[in-house]
Parts: C-alpha cells; structure tokens; sequence
C-alpha cells in the first residue's frame, strides 16, 4: 500500500472572484457573508484535507494602463475582506481541518501578528497557520504608509528577523505557564512567562505577549518561496511549502534543492510538506473532461485583458502598456513576484504576449489532471511516486459548490479507495496531522 500524501486547498480571499462565471448564482450580491466560504470550508473537512490556504492583497489593483478599472469592473481580487475574519468564521463551522490566512510582513507589527495568529490558534484549538508573505507591491505598501517596497531580496533579510521575532513571542509563554489552581488562586505562572527584549536591524519589541500561548505553540508556518532568495527563507522557516513547478522534472527539482536547503539550515526535511499546485478538471466520461479543459481554456481566451490585468497585478507590469502582438521586451523587470515573470518568460520563447498567454494558464499548474476521476487518481498517485513529493494544493480558478462536490464527492473517495489519502484525520491539531505522514 502506498504512504499516503496530503491534500490542501489555495483559495483566492473573495467570494467575489467568481462573479460572472457559471454555477456561481447570485455570488455579485450575496458576497459579503461568506456562507460559500464555510460551505467550503465543511466540504473539505469531509474530504480530510489538511488545511485551506486563504490567499490575500491590500489594495486595489492599478497596474493596467495605470488605472484600476478592469480590475473594479471585473472584480479582480476586489472587494477583499480581511482573512483573519473569514478565518476565524471557518475554524467555528469545523473541528479538524487547518485555515491558513495570509498575512503581509510589511502590513504588521510582530507583535500585533504574533497576537493574532496565537488568538486564532486558541479559538480554533490548535488549527490555524500563517502564509507568510513579504509583498510584492508598492500599491499595497503606500497604503501602510510607506513611499513602497523594498528591494526584493531585503524584503527576505527583513522577513527572516521579523520571523525570528514572531517565534520568541510565540515562545515567550512556557509550557505549563497556565495552572488554573483554583485552590491555590493562581491563575499563571509568572516564572513562566517572560520578556523578548528585542532590538534588532529591523524590528524592536517587549514582549511577552499578553494573549497566552498558542496551543501548538508554534503555529503551522506557510510559504510559497519561489525565488532563490524566497526558498532560502522558506528552508528556514516554512512547515508547508506551496509549489508551482511546470513538469515533473521541475517539480522534483523544487523538492529536493528545498530539502537540501532545509538540511543545511539544521532541519529535518520530512518535517515541511512540500505541495505541489493542481487544478483537476473531472468528467464521468474523459469526453466529458476534455470538454470542459476546452470549454475553460476559451473562456480565458476571452478574458485575456482581465488575466493580463491579474498578472500585472502581482508582478508590477502594466501590459495595458505594452502591445500584445510583440513579445514581452527583454528589459520588463520586477520587484514582484519574479518567479511568475520567469515562468512567462521560458514560455514566451519569442513568441508574442498574446500567444504566450494563450499557454500561460491554470488548468495544467504543476501537472495536468484532467479525466474521470479513477484517472486523474491514477495519475495523481504516478506524480507523487515519481516526484517523491508530499501532496497536493488544488488551485481551481473560480470556486462554485459544483466543483465542491465534484471533488469531495467524486474524486477524493476515488483518491481514498486507493490508498492515497487519509479517510479519517490522525490528530486534532493542524500540525500533528500535517507530520502524521
């Protein structure tokens, strides 16, 4: 039997998202109670999954000719609401599953972060985790006062001390430090409980935290570094790694430099799950799935000046700017995200935007899954096998209840008669069941 591998869920931070898309009903005035949300959320606890990845951005997006009307108009990552809400309302609608919003380095205080995630921790009973992210963007900046980001590697140096503060905030509670001796009228330990005392190149800060500790002490540390200076930070740091490799000999690539960089940073490997991105497309026939992969790739071919918009929103570029019919001009840089440009970049090949981004789409990720659901199963256990990998983060590019279903009730019980899936959770707590295997 094979050892099984993990499951997770990337979920853009609105239920807006999918306004306009089939199968999503009246989602462009039902949005802001986010009952979609916890259906999901109760849907893949069902399902066993490990955790939910709640992805986030602070701002409006302007980086299309300059102004922020596609982006308004189409409702591209807008409205947003703050995934610390959204996170606390989903671990009240479940009792196993891990949420994992994301929050920015440059948007909080450590202090107020460390606060936050220990009080999610506590209201969840050990479920939460934390996507770690440095952001990318000098929009969102602006809006936390700033004149912009930082260059991107110091953006990492900086994040590496704010983590380092985080933990010993974390850590500023002992074991134990809790009595509850009625008898005795103690409610803490004050011996227990101590001071961080940090003053560091980036951050200064007290401490302890008044919060209490966080029940897995710790709470589960998510990332997505993709740049060589990214990676270093999530060998460092990181319980899971969420990863966006084109091909099998990139995906194993990923995971092993990760695991020798985790080695090198005194880590055991096994202990952070590497997760590779998916979007399964499922049929009851492989007719049935063709036609909808074909069905999604003309809708995107359609809405190539919103999917232009989005990328530029997450690597700086204005393509509103730049003419379609050219390739991508060698001298187009970022300070964003530079592993999605690098990405576009080996697929360009010298071909123009417009062609490129006809094969720069979501339906394949890492690999592509599209088949009845005893066959993207299959392939799905053949991927792992080869790539020595940990699991998978399902990306679906709008999120309906159909496609709920169709996963929590099609291919996941297909995962679980194989033998590739948990079928029940091991533990309570979202970091015991993320080293269960």
């Amino acid at each position: 039997m094979p050892k099984p591998f993990h499951l997770a869920w990337f979920l853009q931070g609105s239920s807006v998202q999918a306004w306009g898309e089939p199968w999503t009903g009246h989602i462009g005035t039902t949005w802001a109670r986010p009952e979609l949300f916890l259906d999901l959320a109760r849907a893949l606890e069902r399902a066993c999954f490990d955790y939910i990845l709640l992805e986030d951005s602070s701002y409006v997006g302007e980086s299309f000719n300059g102004s922020n009307e596609v982006y308004l108009k189409h409702g591209l990552s807008v409205p947003r609401q703050d995934p610390s809400v959204v996170a606390a309302l989903m671990t009240q609608v479940t009792s196993r599953i891990g949420i994992v919003p994301t929050f920015g380095t440059f948007a909080y205080p450590p202090y107020l972060l460390a606060r936050l995630v220990a009080t999610l921790d506590q209201v969840s009973a050990g479920r939460i985790g934390w996507n770690a992210v440095t952001g990318s963007s000098d929009f969102a900046a602006m809006n936390f006062g700033l004149n912009g980001m930082p260059e991107h590697d110091l953006r990492y140096d900086m994040a590496d001390e704010y983590l380092e503060v985080v933990k010993r905030l974390w850590s500023s509670w002992e074991p134990g430090a809790i009595v509850a001796d009625r008898q005795g009228g103690v409610l803490v330990d004050h011996t227990k409980v101590h001071r961080v005392n940090h003053e560091g190149r980036f951050f200064k800060t007290r401490g302890p935290l008044n919060s209490g500790p966080a029940p897995q002490g710790q709470p589960v540390i998510a990332q997505a570094g993709g740049s060589p200076r990214g990676r270093r930070f999530a060998a460092a740091h990181a319980d899971t790694i969420v990863v966006n490799a084109k091909g099998i000999e990139a995906m194993r690539a990923y995971r092993d430099d990760i695991r020798g960089m985790m080695a090198a940073c005194g880590r055991n490997p096994d202990h952070c799950k590497v997760l590779f991105l998916v979007n399964p497309i499922v049929g009851e026939t492989t007719e049935e799935a063709q036609a909808r992969k074909a069905a999604r790739q003309a809708r995107a071919e359609s809405t190539l000046v919103q999917r232009l918009a989005h990328f530029g929103k997450v690597t700086n570029i204005d393509f509103g700017r730049l003419d379609f019919d050219k390739p991508l001009p060698d001298d187009v840089t970022t300070n964003g995200h530079q592993q999605n440009l690098e990405q576009f970049r080996r697929l360009a090949a010298g071909r123009s935007i417009r062609e490129t981004m006809a094969d720069y789409n979501a339906a394949a990720l890492s690999v592509e899954l599209v088949g009845t659901c005893d066959a993207v199963a299959a392939r799905m256990g053949e991927v792992i096998e080869e790539v020595g990998g940990d699991g998978y983060l399902f990306s679906m590019p709008n999120v309906n209840r159909r496609t709920l279903a169709e996963i929590e009730d099609g291919l996941v019980p297909t995962l679980q008669d194989r033998g590739l899936v948990r079928a029940t959770y091991e533990h309570a707590q979202f970091r015991d069941n993320l080293l269960a295997f």
